[in-house]
């Protein structure tokens, strides 16, 4: 079915849709076409996360695969960046929460189709942009954020990206039309749907609607009330015409997308965070290094600020850097002192879970730095250490959604903005703070005024009883009825 020429209603004009095949035709040409392939898969055990969240990865096979529709469900995703991945994972979670068996379906993992060699070359463009995007003011202002605001809202983006996906079938052809499907990401969401997926749940990121973001044909679940009303009518998407909006069974509000693991220990670890502060141990930061490893100059002002108060063993830092061993190495050189004051937990994922179960409850003291090169790991340890942390420093990305008092530090892309005002409305998290200077003022405060931390913590439980953190269930809820129905 042409998805490109009408979508939700709203026809495209035909010059929009010739660019999308053309566009089509010149990325099949450069890249490869898999519709007419067919695929076979095999669920082999996730080494990393397959104990805790139950979870099977999907890799390419000579014998075609069978799953049960009703006790599995397969999480699309790509592996761009660590948003998506920390979405599946929380979607994982409930999931296995839930007695379903999560299937782990990346689209960038499988060497030589259509649909990796698409994302990996639009991943790698990305990961530029937004380097170049924190090294130069210029590009930042008149390029990366129009783009990621503005560009990727516009309705023709979409035109384009349907086309796009069509080519990525091939990877489908062992899935059941009728299991559920959660995609984290568009792409996979738009193949399934192209393949004749017909239970495909689009777990949409983020908290500013974007065309990006749309993937007709399936439920579209998204975090946030402002985000249900934004997607609900289109908004912006066409700056030139009033558009059809989607029907009520193209979306549904769900809630934050967080993990069964950090959900349902919300009150303990809130409690803990607030012994900790009234035996005057040490204030626990720990600062995340996203998947671009931009903004070294931020993290760079941050650690400085925070080693006096270290020493003094009034404060104590975690430092996730996610697989980028070679940031931690710049940082180093540029922080005289640095490498002593740190205990280094590299490629040691035993023992970076054992760490973080011993900080729950025990004294932690100094830096501890921590890198995995495996993917699954690498964004995992975030959701290990975030229990045992009083304060995540953190760009307003997916993490902007966590149940865990957060400072929020200068976003990398205009879109992420709306996730730091989700935060500071939410009272969980501080409003984004753009420059140095006032991190470090926020920073302070965090540090010294001791009715930050129990305020923060007092509106991340009432939100749990609200709801609020509940997307990832609902999410997965949603998948599961759409295929009884």
């Amino acid at each position: 079915m042409d998805r490109s020429s009408v979508i939700f209603g709203n026809a495209m004009k035909k010059k929009d849709v010739k660019a999308a095949r053309k566009k089509q035709s010149s990325f099949a040409k450069k890249f490869g076409d898999d519709r007419e392939k067919a695929y076979h898969l095999a669920a082999v055990d996730n080494e990393t996360i397959g104990e805790t969240l139950g979870v099977k990865n999907l890799v390419l096979s000579d014998i075609p695969l069978n799953l049960d529709p009703e006790k599995s469900i397969v999480i699309g995703n790509i592996r761009m960046g660590f948003g998506h991945y920390r979405i599946s994972m929380a979607i994982a979670s409930a999931a296995h929460s839930m007695g379903l068996t999560p299937y782990w379906f990346d689209l960038n993992s499988f060497e030589g189709t259509a649909a990796t060699n698409i994302i990996s070359a639009q991943n790698e463009l990305y990961s530029l942009g937004s380097r170049l995007s924190q090294k130069s003011r210029l590009f930042n202002k008149f390029v990366w954020e129009p783009i990621n605001s503005e560009g990727f809202r516009k309705l023709t983006y979409n035109c384009s990206d349907q086309a796009v996906s069509e080519l990525m079938t091939g990877l489908y052809a062992d899935l059941p039309k009728d299991i559920p499907f959660a995609a984290t990401h568009v792409w996979p969401a738009q193949a399934a749907v192209h393949a004749g997926l017909t239970n495909v749940v689009n777990v949409v990121p983020d908290n500013w609607p974007m065309a990006l973001h749309l993937s007709e044909g399936a439920l579209h679940t998204v975090q946030t009330q402002s985000a249900f009303l934004g997607y609900k009518v289109l908004r912006g998407m066409d700056r030139k015409r009033m558009l059809r909006p989607m029907k009520d069974e193209d979306i549904q509000f769900t809630g934050h997308y967080i993990d069964h693991e950090l959900v349902s220990n919300i009150e303990t670890d809130c409690a803990r965070r607030l012994a900790r502060q009234e035996r005057g141990e040490a204030r626990r930061y720990l600062l995340t290094i996203g998947g671009a490893g931009a903004q070294q100059d931020i993290f760079i002002a941050i650690i400085r600020w925070l080693i006096p108060r270290i020493r003094k063993n009034k404060a104590a830092l975690f430092i996730n850097l996610g697989d980028h061993l070679e940031v931690w190495e710049t940082i180093k050189k540029k922080i005289p002192g640095l490498g002593e004051l740190t205990t280094e937990h590299i490629d040691d994922f035993a023992g970076t879970k054992a760490f973080a179960e011993a900080a729950l409850d025990g004294e932690v003291n100094g830096i501890h730095a921590f890198c995995h090169k495996d993917i699954f790991a690498a964004v995992y340890s975030t959701n290990l250490l975030m229990r045992a942390c009083d304060c995540l420093i953190t760009k307003p990305s997916e993490l902007a959604f966590y149940p865990v008092p957060k400072l929020m530090i200068k976003r990398v892309g205009g879109h992420e903005a709306w996730g730091a005002v989700r935060a500071a409305e939410l009272g969980d998290g501080t409003f984004e703070c753009e420059t140095p200077r006032e991190i470090i003022g926020m920073l302070r405060v965090l540090q010294t005024d001791r009715s930050i931390l129990g305020f923060m913590c007092d509106n991340i439980i009432a939100a749990k009883q609200n709801g609020t953190y509940n997307g990832a269930y609902n999410a997965v809820r949603a998948a599961v009825e759409r295929r009884a129905k």
